[in-house]
C-alpha cells in the first residue's frame, strides 16, 4: 500500500505540474509542435511497460488494436490535447487544471450515453456537483475569458469521450492500461505529424494563413528551439510529466485500483492553483475558490462511491 501511495504522490504531481510547465513555453513552442514533441516521447517512455505487460500476458496486437490506437490517438493528441494547449495559451493555468480535472464526469455522462452503463445516484450526484462547480468557476453572468474556458472545458469533454473509447476497445480486446495509453500517443504523435506535414503544403499554408485564427497551423515547426539549452524543460514536460504521469498513474491502478488511481484527478483540482500560485504568482478568484471546493466535493461523493463498490464486489 506504501508504494501505491507513492505513486499516486509522483503522478499527482507531476499531472498538477503539467500547465504550470506549459505556460511557460508558450511563446516557445507552437502548441502543436509541443503536442507533437511531448507525446512522442511519452509514448516511448511507456513503450517498454507496454511490451513488458504484453508479453507477461501473452498477447499480441491485432489489426483491430492498431485500428482502435489509430482512434483513440487522434481523440486524445490530435483533438483534445490541442484544445488543451490552445486552452492554456488563453486561460491562466490554474483555471485550465481545474476544468480539465473534470474529464472524469464527462466520461461517465458518455458512458451512460454510448454504453448504456447504469449511473447510481452517487455518480448522479457527483455529476451534479461537479457541474455546479464549473458553473461557479466560468461564472456565465461575467464571463471574462470565454475562449479560454471555452476550450478548456471542450479539451475535457474530448478527453472524457476518448477516456470511454479507450476503455471500451481495451475491454473488447482485454488489453491493458499502459499499452493502450502507449500505443495511443504514438499513433497520436504520427497523426499529428502527418497534419504537421500538410501544414507545409503551400497551398495549405497560404489558405490558413488567410484567418488570424488558423495561422497558428500554418507552417508548424518541428525542430525550432530544441536545443541544448531547453533540454530541461523539454525533458520534464516529455519524459516527467507525460511519460512519468501516465506510467506512475498505471501503477498505481494496477496495485491499487481503479479508485484509488482517481485519487490523482480528486487532487489536482485543489493542488495546481496552489502550485500556480506559488510558482507563477497567479491570483485565486474568489469564485475559483468556491469551485474548487465544490468540485473536490463532487471528487469525493465519487470516491467513496468508488470504494463501496469495490467492497461490496
Amino acid at each position: 500500500m506504501k508504494k501505491t501511495f507513492i505513486y499516486i504522490a509522483i503522478s499527482t504531481l507531476m499531472f498538477s505540474s503539467m500547465e504550470i510547465v506549459l505556460k511557460t513555453v508558450t511563446g516557445l513552442y507552437n502548441p502543436i509542435q509541443l503536442n507533437l514533441i511531448r507525446f512522442l516521447i511519452g509514448g516511448l517512455v511507456l513503450l517498454p511497460l507496454a511490451r513488458h505487460d504484453l508479453k507477461v500476458n501473452g498477447q499480441k496486437l491485432s489489426l483491430f488494436d492498431y485500428s482502435m490506437f489509430a482512434l483513440t490517438g487522434f481523440l486524445c493528441v490530435v483533438v483534445s490535447m490541442t484544445l488543451y494547449q490552445l486552452a492554456i495559451i488563453y486561460d491562466s493555468p490554474a483555471t485550465v487544471a481545474v476544468l480539465f480535472s473534470c474529464n472524469p464526469v464527462f466520461a461517465l455522462m458518455f458512458a451512460f450515453l454510448l454504453l448504456h452503463e447504469r449511473l447510481d445516484r452517487a455518480e448522479v450526484l457527483s455529476l451534479l456537483i461537479t457541474i455546479v462547480g464549473l458553473v461557479v468557476i466560468v461564472n456565465p453572468a461575467n464571463l471574462t475569458n470565454p475562449i479560454g474556458t471555452s476550450l478548456g472545458i471542450l479539451s475535457a469533454l474530448t478527453f472524457g469521450f476518448y477516456s470511454i473509447i479507450s476503455r471500451w476497445a481495451a475491454l473488447k480486446d482485454d488489453l491493458g492500461g499502459i499499452p493502450m495509453t502507449a500505443y495511443t500517443f504514438i499513433a497520436g504523435a504520427i497523426e499529428l505529424f502527418i497534419l504537421v506535414s500538410i501544414s507545409h503544403i503551400h497551398g495549405v499554408s497560404a489558405w490558413l494563413n488567410q484567418s488570424s485564427w488558423l495561422k497558428s497551423f500554418s507552417n508548424i515547426p518541428v525542430l525550432t528551439n530544441i536545443t541544448p539549452n531547453h533540454f530541461l524543460v523539454l525533458f520534464f514536460i516529455s519524459v516527467c510529466v507525460t511519460g512519468g504521469g501516465f506510467a506512475f498513474y498505471f501503477l498505481a491502478m494496477q496495485r491499487g485500483g481503479v479508485a484509488m488511481a482517481s485519487l490523482v484527478f480528486f487532487i489536482k483540482p485543489a493542488l495546481a492553483p496552489i502550485l500556480a500560485m506559488i510558482l507563477i504568482h497567479e491570483r485565486l478568484t474568489t469564485n475559483m475558490v468556491i469551485g474548487i471546493i465544490v468540485i473536490i466535493l463532487g471528487s469525493v461523493v465519487s470516491f467513496i462511491d468508488n470504494q463501496r463498490q469495490q467492497v461490496v464486489s
